[in-house]
């Protein structure tokens, strides 16, 4: 499934890789850097989306639209859309444009805002990719922790590159008895943890 990218997507996802390395003349968003995952996690995180089951998926931190171009392959296959989260004003917009161009559109639904406001209605979650705040992690959990089903799949970015921030977002999954969790040593770290039956 996902050794076949479509044309599409793949232009995209070249753009926005040669974007965040500076290599066009257009500037990103600032403050600079996208800070996209790589391609080794963005095939993670679908196979990851796309092995969830049934219920909502989100991601927090939508930056450039590159890791929803990943998991937009996931919501093809499960007849699904992506609701993503961005705070800022300029990635939501080149996130948006990436999905247009991407011809995606109709399988990512993006919401500008605080997604620690904006997920208070969701329910049934069932698949979470979490790359916001590092700082907010913990809170994020807690929000989240109750509002996914059972067997649900949450993925955090940054759980090894970052992990000078991480003890308190691992300690706060760690006491937490529904969940089983394990770092996977993919891009630059992904906790994976899986909300029990």
């Amino acid at each position: 499934m996902f050794h076949l990218i479509p044309v599409k997507i793949a232009e995209r996802m070249d753009y926005l890789r040669a974007l965040d390395r500076g290599e066009l003349p257009e500037k990103p968003p600032p403050p600079g850097r996208l800070w996209q995952v790589p391609p080794e996690t963005g095939k993670f995180l679908a196979l990851m989306a796309a092995a969830a089951p049934a219920g909502r998926c989100i991601e927090i931190g939508s930056s450039g639209g590159y890791s929803g171009l990943w998991l937009s392959l996931a919501m093809r296959e499960r007849g699904d859309v992506l609701t993503t989260f961005e705070i800022d004003s300029g990635r939501a917009a080149l996130a948006r444009a990436t999905y247009e161009k991407a011809e995606v559109a109709g399988l990512i639904r993006l919401e500008f805002g605080d997604a620690m406001e904006l997920i208070g209605g969701a329910d049934g979650i069932a698949f979470v990719f979490l790359d916001g705040s590092k700082e907010d992690y913990p809170a994020f959990f807690d929000k989240l922790a109750p509002k996914m089903t059972p067997g649900g799949i949450l993925c955090a970015d940054n759980a090894i590159s970052h992990a000078d921030e991480m003890p308190p977002f691992f300690a706060t999954i760690e006491a937490h008895p529904d969940f089983d969790s394990v770092v996977v040593p993919v891009g630059q770290g992904v906790l994976l943890a899986r909300k029990s039956l």
